[in-house]
């Protein structure tokens, strides 16, 4: 039963994806697209945030005399 409600909730959740971004009115393959382009680019901005935002913290922490 839980897994269930869970698989309602999440197409509850795509649902109104669909309906804010207005992606309902796209073709199934546009839709895809579309979703593909996101994905990308959402994965390539925590790849650079996640490679360098260390160094750029450090380099903050370094220019305030935080760390030596």
């Amino acid at each position: 039963m839980a897994l269930g409600d869970a698989w309602k909730q999440i197409s509850w959740f795509y649902y109104q994806y669909l309906l804010v971004t207005a992606l309902y009115m796209l073709e199934p393959w546009e839709r895809t697209i579309f979703n593909s382009l996101l994905i990308s680019v959402a994965g390539m901005a925590v790849y650079t945030g996640y490679v360098f935002m260390p160094q750029h913290i450090m380099a903050i922490l370094h220019y305030f005399e935080v760390i030596e």
